[in-house]
């Protein structure tokens, strides 16, 4: 079989999506198959991406040339359906939930990570992102097979979009290979010199959007301090560490983090890093007591399984697919609630034997997600699908 895969996402290595994209497409090229793969890309893949023979890449944009929503609509809607009609695909899979609508002849898979503008509507705050999601729901809805990438998409899927459960599979994604090793003890000692920190701090990390709820958190630390300075539970409390871009022109759907910590009068205590490249995460989380992430939904939640895989202890909400990834080895709580988020907080900085735990049980936990796993399954379903 010929099958296109929709990359584009290749190009945004730091975000979520582009993680899985590169990711698959890495363990997709080691896997043995007599199929052939038509990659399709609004740029080249990153440097150190090396497909075999049997892949070729596509790389195309519309006249529009800015990276905005008008190029995403057009490249998706328009130029991808085009361009795999003439490229005699028989099957497509698209990587995320896209706008794209295949012909007939080509059966399309689609990867869908969350719904959330459904669920959100906050964040259709113009006529074109609604028109544009208009379009992502019209596109799930006439797909062939969905993968969901956890039984919480799926049934947002199903309850919201009315979609058939027999044509969703759910497909639990892995984290980057980055993630799974140790820092070396010269790579963290440069970290930690970079940015200004020393071992032992709370860290809250993965985006500033309000869905995340890092509001939450500051909240939530702000009263251990005050708790703290009343009963004394602990002789210093470890300083909190955000990470993040700083966008505070896209509020409302965007924290203003920098004004509520001056608002909270906790300029001395919390460190704002702004964003963190992907190559310093992993001694960032390594190097922390916790990572807390009360997020209010996440279609996965790849933060948290980061975490994990750096033996950190993980406080996240008892809601959406979060409880799903980490079933007993993390802590959860509410995340309406910040005196929950403390509590849950103090539970950790309190009890030596739960961090170590919660350390332990993270690390094992964080085995039963692969990329193997996940490419075997997609090949299997392609399988199932052209049983000749």
């Amino acid at each position: 079989m010929r099958i296109g895969i929709n990359a584009s996402f290749a190009r945004k290595p730091g975000s979520g999506i582009g993680q899985v994209t590169i990711n698959f497409l890495q363990e997709l090229a080691k896997q043995k198959t007599s199929h052939s793969f038509v990659v399709y890309l609004e740029e080249d893949l990153p440097e150190g991406l090396r497909l075999p023979k049997n892949f070729e890449k596509q790389i195309f944009l519309p006249i529009w040339k800015r990276d905005d929503l008008i190029r995403k609509t057009w490249w998706e809607k328009y130029l991808l359906p085009k361009k795999t009609k003439q490229d005699k695909c028989d099957m497509f899979f698209s990587l995320y939930q896209s706008a794209t609508v295949l012909p007939n002849s080509i059966n399309h898979i689609m990867l869908v990570h969350d719904i959330i503008p459904k669920l959100f509507p906050e964040y259709l705050n113009n006529s074109r992102k609604r028109k544009y999601w208009k379009l992502i729901e019209k596109a799930i809805q006439k797909t062939d097979k969905i993968i969901a990438n956890s039984k919480r998409t799926e049934k947002d899927l199903i309850q919201h979009l009315n979609i058939d459960p027999t044509k969703i599979t759910v497909n639990y994604l892995d984290v980057d290979e980055i993630y799974k090793k140790k820092p070396t003890k010269e790579k963290t000692a440069k970290i930690l010199k970079k940015y200004k920190l020393k071992p032992g701090y709370i860290y809250n990390g993965g985006g500033l959007e309000v869905r995340k709820n890092t509001e939450g958190v500051i909240r939530a630390y702000k009263y251990l301090l005050e708790t703290n300075k009343v009963s004394h539970w602990i002789q210093e409390l470890p300083p909190l560490v955000i990470s993040g871009k700083l966008m505070p022109q896209l509020a409302p759907l965007i924290v203003d983090v920098e004004k509520l910590i001056k608002k909270l009068n906790l300029t001395q205590h919390v460190k704002i890093l702004d964003f963190v490249p992907q190559a310093d995460l992993p001694a960032i989380y390594a190097n922390a007591c916790m990572f807390v992430y009360p997020s209010r939904y996440e279609g996965f939640g790849l933060p948290i399984l980061e975490a994990m895989n750096q033996s950190v202890p993980v406080v996240t909400a008892k809601t959406s697919s979060l409880p799903e990834v980490g079933r007993d080895a993390i802590l959860y709580c509410d995340p309406n609630d910040h005196q929950d988020i403390a509590m849950v907080m103090r539970n950790i900085l309190r009890n030596k034997n739960l961090y170590a735990t919660l350390a332990r049980r993270g690390k094992e936990r964080a085995r039963n997600f692969s990329w193997i796993k996940f490419t075997k399954k997609f090949l299997n379903i392609l399988n199932e699908r052209n049983p000749q």
